[in-house]
């Protein structure tokens, strides 16, 4: 089997509401579609998230498929060891890693189908039945996030996640209504996205101490690396490091240094879906817990790493995901997780997925029109 075609395209779908927190500012998901074509005619799809600028990450894969075309998709670390060192991509590793991880999903992709079994079967096999995710709380105003909390609560959504760190007395106001609205029979997280200074952070988790918070997510920047880590050991709330694990490399080094309880990353931060379970093994080897994350992704993506997390010794219940939020997909079938936390066993060949066409030119076309879905609004 051999890689004779890569089509790399462009697409966009909007979120139900805007995504609010101290670094972001977003109307939906940008993506870049891998579609990879073999000489026996099979197709492998994969998706390569957006960071900063979708048109660097689009070309970046366009610049990366010399080293696939021709090849046989079954050698896809030799690939990337390819691309990384004659290539010169290790120069550019972030962006060569949101890249690359759409083309490594789109390789499985083809590898399981090939196989007959499933991605998680190629990764040695599911270790659980099923991932738990989580409901994301959005809004600054009250009464709609009470609101939008009882939809979680209708849908069956045991964990909830909102963000913080815009305005300290709003954010305690905010984080005891939604504690009190759901009650302490579900988990509740909150995430700084780096905003706080170590005494903020104190400050504001000793205040919340009686909200009993499942964890908070990077509630301090991530460098120096050790910030985080000297956090941890003052406070009782569990705390994530999110920021900062931008490549196996950085995301080695801090669990390593055992700098949180919780290690919240995914497969286009660090390239692969197999650089993604070799450091989910890792964190299970130091005695934490791994968090899928996911800065908007569409459901090529989200299936993609969902077939990873199924081979994780350890990880969390309510784990991160934007299926729920969005208007649409560019897949045929429905995630499960639009509707509920629980999402079971992919049982299909390779990632298990099939497009839908018409969304997906539907998607692309919204890209032409308007352009990517920037991370941040402009004032004047």
């Amino acid at each position: 089997m051999k890689i004779v075609n890569a089509e790399i395209t462009a697409a966009n779908v909007a979120y139900v509401h805007r995504e609010v927190s101290s670094q972001v500012q977003r109307d939906g998901v940008t993506a870049g579609i891998v579609r990879l074509e073999t000489d026996d005619g099979l197709v492998g799809w994969g998706e390569s998230c957006s960071g900063a600028d979708m048109e660097s990450v689009l070309a970046s894969a366009r610049a990366m498929t010399p080293f696939i075309l021709g090849n046989d998709p079954w050698r896809g670390e030799e690939m990337k060891r390819d691309a990384w060192y004659r290539g010169l991509w290790q120069f550019r590793e972030p962006t060569g890693n949101f890249a690359w991880a759409g083309l490594d999903m789109a390789m499985l992709d083809l590898c399981g189908k090939q196989a007959g079994v499933p991605v998680h079967a190629l990764l040695g096999g599911a270790l659980r039945e099923s991932v738990d995710y989580f409901w994301y709380l959005s809004g600054d105003d009250l009464e709609e996030l009470i609101a939008y909390a009882q939809v979680g609560l209708d849908r069956g959504y045991t964990t909830f996640y909102m963000k913080v760190g815009l305005d300290d007395a709003a954010d305690i106001e905010r984080v005891r209504a939604v504690r009190s609205f759901i009650s302490d029979d579900y988990r509740l997280r909150i995430d700084a996205n780096g905003a706080w200074s170590m005494a903020q952070a104190r400050r504001q988790l000793e205040e919340l101490q009686d909200v009993h918070l499942d964890f908070v997510e990077q509630p301090v920047r991530q460098v120096p690396r050790d910030l985080l880590r000297d956090l941890r050991q003052m406070v009782t709330t569990p705390v994530a490091a999110n920021e900062g694990l931008w490549s196996e490399e950085q995301a080695r080094e801090r669990i390593e240094a055992r700098v949180a309880d919780v290690y919240c990353f995914s497969p286009y931060w660090v390239g692969s879906l197999r650089g993604f379970q070799r450091l989910g093994y890792l964190v299970y080897e130091h005695g934490a817990q791994v968090c899928k994350h996911t800065h908007g992704e569409l459901g090529i993506a989200a299936t993609a790493a969902h077939h990873v997390m199924l081979t994780l010794p350890s990880i969390v219940e309510g784990n991160q995901q934007t299926a729920a939020h969005m208007v649409g997909d560019v897949l045929s079938e429905r995630l499960p997780i639009v509707d509920g936390p629980t999402w079971g066993t992919p049982t299909h060949p390779g990632l298990g997925i099939t497009i839908d066409e018409s969304a997906f030119d539907d998607a692309a076309q919204n890209y032409q029109r308007d352009g990517q879905f920037l991370p941040y609004l402009m004032t004047k």
